[in-house]
Order: C-alpha cells, then sequence, then structure tokens
C-alpha cells in the first residue's frame, strides 16, 4: 500500500497540469457556458484544459466551448480543435490572412427557475433555468 501512495500523489497532482509544450506559461482561466478552461498560448497553438466536473460522454460540445474559450484568450481565429473531453489543442490563425478575434467579455445575464421542471436526485434537486441579457 505504502508504494501505491507516492503514485497516487503524482497522478493527483498532474491532473491540471500543461502538457510539454505549455509548461512554464501562466495560465488564464475562462469559463463558456457552464465548462471552466485553463487556456495557455504559444505561437499559433493554443492548450484549453477543462478543471470543472461535468458530464461529457462526447467531445463535440466541449470541443466548440474550448474553442471560443482559446479565441478569447488567444484573440486569434481558431482554425482546428483537437483533443478530448478534459484537454484540447487548437491550432490557431494568426497574423497573416488570419482574423483577429475580438475577446468576448461576459455578458450580464438575469436568471428564473422555470416552473414546474423540478427533478428530484440523489442530494439535491435540479431544475431547468431560463436566461436573459440584463438591460
Amino acid at each position: 500500500m505504502r508504494f501505491y501512495t507516492p503514485f497516487l500523489l503524482l497522478v493527483l497532482a498532474s491532473c491540471n497540469t500543461a502538457g510539454p509544450h505549455f509548461r512554464g506559461l501562466e495560465a488564464t482561466t475562462v469559463t463558456v457556458d457552464g465548462s471552466t478552461f485553463d487556456v495557455r498560448v504559444r505561437g499559433e497553438l493554443a492548450e484549453a484544459i477543462r478543471t470543472n466536473s461535468e458530464y461529457a460522454p462526447r467531445f463535440g460540445l466541449i470541443r466548440e466551448r474550448a474553442g471560443r474559450a482559446m479565441a478569447m484568450v488567444s484573440g486569434c481565429e481558431v482554425k482546428e480543435v483537437r483533443g478530448d473531453q478534459a484537454q484540447a489543442t487548437g491550432i490557431l490563425r494568426c497574423g497573416k490572412g488570419g482574423k483577429r478575434v475580438t475577446p468576448v467579455l461576459p455578458v450580464d445575464q438575469e436568471c428564473v427557475p422555470v416552473r414546474g421542471t423540478e427533478v428530484k436526485q440523489l442530494g439535491g434537486v435540479s431544475v431547468e433555468i431560463d436566461c436573459a441579457a440584463a438591460l
């Protein structure tokens, strides 16, 4: 058992560690539609590591959110996003021929629960909410 403890500590400590190409860079934390990412940018590549816990069976929705997070941090157009639900790498198009993306600032929203959508779950209640931009 004592042989497994250092290994487990090493694995847990590396959960939010940058890939080899992005080591030593400071991460910028961005939240996009409920997914929180630590984003690092080096040259024409960006890395987004999802740090929140959420059910994500497929990469499709997370890919789009990670791409938006990379664009917000880098200010560049994201040409392609590869990876999985936890760690994504984006290929950026900056400079010559690439469009600069205006960073999107968060919009204040007002949200209210939708009546009749309560679902009892283990440890609480889930409710649908309806949000609109605050004026």
